[in-house]
């Protein structure tokens, strides 16, 4: 066992530096395209959000889809290990095959048909197609997402036979057929957190690094090796990613980044058995969707009166003067440590 460890612990760090090289290769070609062919973001003109236009008008223009160069690594590397594994079974390169029914099955559909979602969205922005400059309704991306969730839902309940629940220092919880609303619950929310997250250079970039290491130490750890792959696949793109964005970002995320690597860490969350503990894992992107709806329901019930002066939460740090680079990296460092304790409850929990 403890060899078996060895082997499956210089696989991951070795995926996570594969997919770190082949990221950082081919992200200058998909820079030029999306410079040379205008891909660029465009800044929503909305009157109830004038803190948000002055502080980042600036940024109109500069290219979005980056979300491309990571889940493009992950089916680059899916694709080619998989047939490297058919051709060569028993080869050292056929072990880096991360294609498992029972552990990737699942998170790779989720994130590809995601993946596709969220570059509509994008691309209708580009082109201000759409309400308020652009993008898919609101209420459309919920359903849009909703459903991916649910199909989800399906596969884990019906499949996966999964039907507890997993509280910390509690133990199982039998929900029985109540999982499916739990599951799309889940899904949707991270999705969405993490979407509000993506708003300054750098920002959903390490927060999600941190969150998807957290994950992949507790599916090695439960001996979900090929998750544990999978997860360092995303890390090692996620870096490359924050090697060319760290502020001033050469290119956003787009919801296309931000949207269906939510969704693939909440259904991690969910096969590591480990879902509650994204309140601190993903604690950043908690905190960016409750000051949006603290917000909300403040100008509801008082009369239009606000608590921050912009949401999500990052906006309300750069109005009140903090530095853009400021903001992320303190929010990063918030992040590093609620992940650690995320790890050491789901190790000792």
């Amino acid at each position: 066992m403890v060899e078996l460890n060895i082997i499956e612990l210089v696989r991951i760090f070795a995926l996570t530096g594969i997919a770190f090289g082949i990221t950082i290769l081919w992200t200058p070609a998909l820079t030029h395209f999306l410079y040379k062919y205008n891909f660029g973001k465009q800044i929503r003109q909305d009157s109830n959000a004038p803190v948000f236009m002055e502080l980042h008008k600036h940024k109109e223009g500069t290219p979005t889809m980056g979300g491309i160069l990571i889940w493009g690594t992950v089916l680059l590397l899916m694709a080619a290990f998989w047939i490297l594994a058919q051709i060569f079974p028993d080869s050292i390169l056929g072990r880096f095959n991360f294609i498992d029914r029972g552990e990737t099955y699942l998170p790779l559909a989720a994130l590809f048909a995601s993946a596709i979602v969220g570059l509509a969205d994008d691309l209708l922005g580009i082109f201000k197609i759409g309400p308020k400059g652009g993008g898919i309704r609101m209420r459309h991306r919920l359903t849009l997402y909703t459903a991916i969730a649910a199909i989800g839902a399906w596969w884990f309940y019906f499949k996966l036979e999964w039907t507890h629940l997993h509280i910390p220092f509690v133990g199982d919880i039998e929900i029985g057929v109540w999982y499916i609303p739990f599951f799309i619950l889940v899904i949707v929310a991270t999705a969405f957190s993490t979407n509000e997250a993506d708003g300054l250079d750098g920002l959903a970039g390490g927060v999600l690094m941190l969150a998807f290491a957290s994950y992949g130490v507790l599916a090695f750890v439960t001996g979900s090796f090929h998750l544990a792959a999978l997860t360092a696949v995303i890390i090692g793109s996620l870096l490359a990613f924050l090697w060319f964005n760290v502020p001033p970002a050469r290119f956003f995320m787009g919801d296309t980044g931000s949207m269906p690597l939510g969704v693939t860490l909440g259904i991690i969350a969910l096969l590591t058995d480990q879902a509650l503990l994204l309140l601190l894992i993903a604690f950043i992107p908690v905190i960016e969707s409750a000051s949006v709806i603290i917000q909300l329901i403040s100008k509801k019930l008082r009369n239009g009166k606000k608590i921050f002066l912009s949401t999500p939460i990052h906006h309300h740090f750069e109005a009140k003067g903090w530095p853009e680079s400021k903001v992320v990296m303190r929010f990063w460092i918030i992040s590093a440590v609620m992940a650690g304790l995320g790890i050491i409850i789901g190790l000792i929990g």
